[in-house]
């Protein structure tokens, strides 16, 4: 009996080491790297778009208009410029959470 569980024991640990190893493998494997990378591209290809998206919209919201007074036009550019800021912390935020999944 003592045999038989020494055999199961070995076995055993010497099936866990196997599974260790191929699980080593699989993550060096350069498959593995590339997706790795190909999805960091994506992801930074994606937050570059709408952050120059933002930047645009941005940019058209801080001209005066011609029906504006100077103290109505810095006004509306303080608010701009406050929800600009949250936009672009959003977008990296949002980004970043899913670059995670």
């Amino acid at each position: 009996m003592r045999s038989m569980f020494k055999k199961i024991v070995v076995f055993s640990m010497i099936g866990l080491m196997q599974v260790g190893l191929g699980a080593s493998v699989i993550e060096a494997s350069p498959a593995q790297h590339f997706e790795q990378h190909n999805d960091r591209d994506h992801h930074d290809q994606e937050r570059d778009r709408r952050i120059k998206v933002e930047n645009e919209r941005h940019e058209r919201e801080m001209k005066r208009r011609p029906h504006e007074s100077k103290r109505e036009w810095r006004e509306r550019q303080k608010h701009e410029n406050e929800r600009h800021q949250r936009a672009i912390h959003e977008i990296a935020a949002f980004l970043i959470g899913r670059a995670n999944h």
